[in-house]
């Protein structure tokens, strides 16, 4: 019978993927290794957790230890990728997985430094795959794979050193890369922008096409470009130093003449153009952001190389269909020459081409190649280009005037003038502010409300804190008095505008352009206040639109007419055509308190005033409109958030105190801190003069009191003068009898001390003879005596001088003998020196002898004491052993007695049973026929 084969247990997954783990784990030859991880990598893209958790640092080690073997490390590499990127319907597939996969590598510093290495490798796919491992585990672990990169012996280097690999594919996957890296970390954009990233990524841009014809890895390149320079002034002082500000000129100049030699294009290759002039745009708006360091710096360097000219050509170029791009080159302009006097200065002389809008049919030569000022090129655009899908390219054009305004009261004052004088020759002038604002054509204000509303934020921007152009524009008049015609002045010609447009019920964006515009006019300006307040009918009208039932769109105007009517009222006077009493009580008779707060509030609170940052001022026409929610203007929010809370608490403001304003240097009307002052002041005064009566008659109290006492004290003094007067007069005749008895006393002691005097002369005399003649005697004698004691000196001398002599050769002949003495002493000494050093050395060179026996003798002893100690282990080893065999023999002795016994019982037996046993028979032998029994 043949028995059937049993067909062998089918192996799980899980025990699968760990048998290959544990194979690459403990494989020795490559080609096992490798193996299991192709074996791995089929399973890695469906169990990305069973693979990660049983295999990834086996993978990781093994990418270490085989890294030298290119297939090898291409099979980990692609692996690991798959790991990161499983299949979506996965039942592992889930981003905790990714995370823990970043999370292996990142914590273990060496891991990203291997990554690192093997972007250095020659071979095509060890360099694209660890790039795009790299970039995996960043997106998962951002900031601790950045801090790796970091860390990494020149990670940066390494990884910018890649931009120079021509291999399309390494290149672009380091692009990303690095686009990933340096969008945030300042360290990182400085380290790469410091690795001639920038010259790198010029030379990338042009060999793939450039601006014109470059595809996604352009756009990338400016991408990295953008995020090296977003807010790095360093990074853009080493641009500007680097010259590649002109190499930024040329990609444009290289633009700009594709542009006018294509015609013909895919619809592809014209969006990615479209996308990578953008992205361009973009990274020079970088250079221009509002607070940064070295703006004006950066400004010069872009003029200097003409860029502005050449952006200027690009967005008044006909090409259709960009107005995307249009829009952002004008807005690229504006911020160019921004707050720069100079270049805004400069940039009015630019020619641009002209007319802007030219009709297809027309084949004239002429108006292709017309051209016009810049300025008026932008007029012409912002106020008549009419289809609602160009507001974007309008509205860049306002900012770009703005931007041409900013700063500048000359410039300003100039295109106001050009204006007036425009607008009073009686010209027709389409691309007039004046004309547009004060001879509206109502045609025109439902097909393009925002042509009023372009005119008001510009006619904003030129009077806005500017005194001299309020005024300019103020005399601006229509009608003749000598004609007996009504003299209407600019701005009750806009006022009535606003009413009659409030009246008919005009587009919401056209009212909102006249009130910011009124609003910037009168704010702080007492002059365009009284004018307005000249025509009664205005306050009436703003008062009658406010109180009205809110209608769609009219809680902006409602609010905005409320803030006109505060400051009217914050800057009126007492000698204000309505006085400030009157129209005080007519906005809280007509319109109460709680509704003036309440439309303001209304007004701060409006979604298009409160998130006006955050929500981006561009063409999206909302649903059934086809115009944008664009209402307000940037610097007019700011205005009006500035002073929103002034003008709210100037309804509770007395009409007694007004409001001064310093005009061109010139207070115009009346101080309320003034008026406070001195009303302080002459309250003090007078409370200082009651002070100081009530003190002045207390003073005379007191001096009638103090003139009474003086009175009593001068009598009483006079009398006590003439007792002392009369007691002076007795005193003085008794001194004089005094003195008289004093000099008759005095007299006769002068004779008395006379006598004495001459008396003591005359002995003094006497004895002075005497002590003469005593003095005269004693030199004698001392003479005498003088010359004995020289001769006996004299002979004293003489003996010391022979005995001197004497003394002399006696000492001579005692110094030689003493000289000899010494002589034999030192000879001896150096007899006796010379013998006890010979005996020292002789004793040293013992000690030497005896130390170095000593050191034999110790070795020697060491060795004996070792040769001892292993003597005695050997002989504790032997006595063991003899103790041990002693053990065994006496066991043996043991054994061989019971076995005699057993023997001779044996034998016993057999002679009991008639067996034959001799003496000498074998021991074993007799074992064995026991055995065999």
């Amino acid at each position: 019978m043949f028995s059937i084969a049993t067909t062998p247990a089918k192996q799980s997954v899980s025990e699968t993927i760990t048998v290959l783990s544990g194979r690459l784990n403990s494989a020795t030859l490559l080609e096992d290794r490798r193996a299991a991880i192709l074996g791995l990598r089929s399973f890695a893209k469906d169990f990305p957790a069973s693979v990660a958790s049983g295999a990834l640092r086996c993978l990781i080690g093994s990418l270490a230890k085989d890294g030298e073997d290119v297939d090898t490390v291409k099979v980990i590499l692609e692996t690991l990728l798959l790991l990161f990127g499983p299949n979506v319907n996965s039942p592992e597939a889930s981003e905790e997985v990714v995370l823990w996969l970043a999370d292996e590598f990142t914590q273990r510093q060496e891991n990203i430094t291997l990554l690192l290495d093997f972007v250095e490798s020659n071979d095509l796919y060890s360099r694209l795959y660890s790039l795009q491992l790299l970039s995996a585990i960043l997106s998962a672990r951002t900031e601790r794979t950045e801090e790796c990169i970091f860390t990494a012996p020149l990670g940066i280097s390494r990884l910018v050193a890649v931009l120079d690999d021509k291999r399309e594919a390494v290149r672009d996957e380091c692009v990303g890369l690095l686009i990933s890296l340096t969008p945030t970390s300042r360290e990182l954009q400085k380290l790469v922008a410091f690795e001639s990233a920038f010259e790198r990524i010029f030379i990338i841009v042009g060999a793939d096409g450039s601006l014109g014809d470059g595809g996604r890895t352009v756009e990338d390149c400016l991408i990295l470009l953008a995020n090296l320079l977003r807010r790095n002034a360093s990074n853009q002082s080493l641009f500007r130093e680097s010259g590649c500000v002109a190499k930024l000129a040329g990609l444009l100049e290289g633009l700009l003449e594709t542009q006018f030699s294509d015609t013909d294009i895919a619809a592809w290759a014209h969006t990615q153009r479209d996308r990578n002039i953008y992205a361009f745009l973009a990274v020079l708006r970088l250079f221009f952001i509002p607070g940064s360091a070295g703006v004006s710096l950066n400004q010069q360097a872009f003029w200097k190389q003409g860029l502005v000219h050449s952006i200027l050509q690009l967005a008044f170029s006909r090409a259709d269909g960009q107005i995307a791009i249009k829009a952002e080159a004008l807005a690229t302009c504006g911020d160019m020459i921004r707050d720069t006097k100079n270049l805004q200065e400069s940039f009015a002389q630019l020619m641009v081409p002209a007319p802007l809008l030219v009709d297809s049919s027309d084949d004239s030569k002429n108006d292709l190649s017309a051209k016009t000022y810049v300025i008026d090129g932008l007029l012409d655009l912002t106020l008549n280009s009419g289809d609602p899908s160009d507001f974007d390219l309008r509205y860049s054009a306002c900012e770009c005037l703005k931007a041409y305004l900013s700063n500048h009261s000359e410039v300003r004052l100039h295109f106001l003038s050009r204006a007036i004088d425009g607008y009073t020759a009686g010209a027709e002038e389409s691309a007039n502010i004046l004309t547009v604002l004060l001879r509206p054509d109502p045609t025109r204000f439902a097909r393009d409300p925002y042509r009023q509303w372009f005119a008001s934020v510009i006619a904003f921007h030129l009077l806005q804190d500017n005194p001299t152009a309020k005024a300019k524009l103020l005399n601006v008049t229509e009608g003749d008095a000598a004609k007996d015609e009504e003299v209407v002045t600019s701005i009750q010609t806009v006022t009535a505008h606003l009413i009659t447009g409030i009246t008919r019920g005009d587009d919401a964006r056209v009212l909102v352009g006249f009130l910011m515009l009124l609003l910037g006019w009168m704010f702080e300006d007492l002059d365009a206040v009284n004018d307005f307040l000249a025509e009664g009918s205005n306050v009436q009208g703003l008062i009658q639109a406010v109180s009205q039932p809110i209608f769609s769109g009219g809680d902006i105007v409602q609010g905005l007419c409320t803030l006109l009517l505060g400051v009217a009222y914050e800057f009126s006077t007492k000698d204000s055509p309505l006085p400030r009493t009157n129209l005080n009580s007519i906005l809280l008779k007509r319109l109460n308190r709680e509704q003036y707060l309440d439309r303001l509030t209304r007004l701060r609170s409006h979604p298009l005033v409160r998130d006006f940052e955050v929500t981006p001022q561009k063409y999206r026409p909302s649903a059934g409109d086809n115009l944008p929610d664009i209402f307000f203007d940037t610097t007019f929010v700011n205005f009006l958030k500035d002073n929103y809370s002034r003008i709210g608490r100037s309804i509770d403001r007395a009409p007694e105190l007004e409001i001064s304003v310093v005009t061109n240097g010139v207070q115009k009307g009346i101080s309320r801190e003034l008026v406070d002052s001195l009303r302080i002041q002459a309250e003090d005064k007078d409370r200082a003069l009651k002070d100081a009566n009530a003190k002045l008659a207390s003073l005379q109290d007191t001096i009638q009191h103090r003139e009474a006492e003086h009175q009593r004290s001068t009598e009483a003094i006079n009398l006590t003068l003439s007792k002392l007067q009369a007691s002076f007069s007795g005193m003085e005749r008794k001194h004089n009898e005094q003195l008289r008895d004093l000099a008759q006393q005095q007299s006769a002691k002068e004779l008395d001390q006379e006598r004495q005097i001459a008396s003591v002369r005359a002995q003094i005399a006497s004895k002075e003879n005497q002590h003469q003649n005593e003095l005269m005697q004693a030199q004698k004698t001392t003479k005498s005596e003088i010359e004995r004691i020289q001769l006996r000196a004299d002979a004293d001398a003489a003996d010391l001088k022979a005995s001197i002599n004497r003394l002399e050769v006696d000492l001579i002949k005692a110094g030689k003998n003493k000289s000899r003495e010494l002589q034999d002493l030192h000879e001896q000494h150096a007899r006796l020196l010379g013998s006890e050093t010979d005996k020292k050395m002789q004793a040293e060179n013992r000690v030497m002898e005896l130390e170095e026996q000593l050191r034999q003798r110790t070795a020697e002893v060491d060795e004996i004491q070792k040769i001892v100690n292993k003597t005695e282990t050997a002989l504790s080893s032997e006595m063991a052993a003899k103790r041990t065999v002693q053990a065994e023999l006496d066991d043996l002795l043991m054994v061989f007695g019971d076995l005699e016994e057993k023997v001779a019982r044996y034998k016993t037996r057999l002679q009991k049973i008639g067996e034959m046993v001799s003496d000498g028979e074998d021991d074993d032998g007799d074992d064995g026929e026991v055995d065999g029994n």
